[in-house]
């Protein structure tokens, strides 16, 4: 089995592609997900308590993950710090997601940040989904409600487009004016064929 990785910075539509994929029959592992889940397991808790303080909890002992955003999005160590807590633990789920589906031409890994943690030596194939920085602003902006600041807070600890195109295998174009069905099938195809 072929294991690939789809990556693209925030706002580029890496989540639509993926979805694409998986009509097209193919499992996706949504690392941002799988991650996001492991801030309630109480080891977590605990060693993000240990590394950043209360101030990141709300009062029913949840983590208050605009609080944390704010600290991690700011601070390149205590980026680090979380990325050292959570990327180890996600690594594992996915692992043990593999196994359940061993007997697939591919998989797809989708991880926002790929390539800025230096994990597309665990993949065969990496595809980076690509849109212009203003456009996935935007895109952001609307979706989420972020201010222009806390977007480009979150930007500016990503790897630029072009930087990340230079490292993939394979680059999806989503500046909104070709279709994106297109593209993902004719990358489809191709790693079928790859033996």
């Amino acid at each position: 089995m072929l294991k690939v990785a789809i990556t693209g910075n925030i706002g580029s539509g890496k989540s639509t592609v993926s979805k694409i994929f998986r009509a097209l029959g193919i499992p996706v592992f949504i690392a941002d997900i799988e991650a996001r889940l492991l801030y309630y397991e109480d080891d977590v808790k605990e060693e993000i308590r240990q590394n950043f303080g209360e101030n990141v909890f709300n009062i029913d002992g949840g983590i208050d993950s605009k609080a944390l955003a704010g600290v991690i999005f700011n601070d390149p160590a205590a980026l680090k710090k979380i990325n050292g807590i959570i990327h180890p633990r996600t690594l594992k789920k996915y692992n043990d997601w593999l196994d359940q589906h061993i007997d697939k031409e591919y998989t797809l890994h989708e991880s926002a940040i790929l390539f800025e943690n230096k994990l597309q030596h665990h993949f065969d194939k990496t595809i980076n989904v690509s849109a212009p920085q203003d456009l996935r602003a935007k895109r952001v902006m609307d979706r989420d409600g972020l201010t222009h600041s806390e977007v480009f807070a979150r930007i500016k600890n990503q790897l630029p487009d072009k930087e990340k195109n230079s490292l993939a295998d394979f680059i999806i174009n989503n500046d909104g004016k070709g279709f994106l069905i297109p593209q993902v099938i004719e990358i489809d195809k191709i790693l079928k064929s790859i033996k």
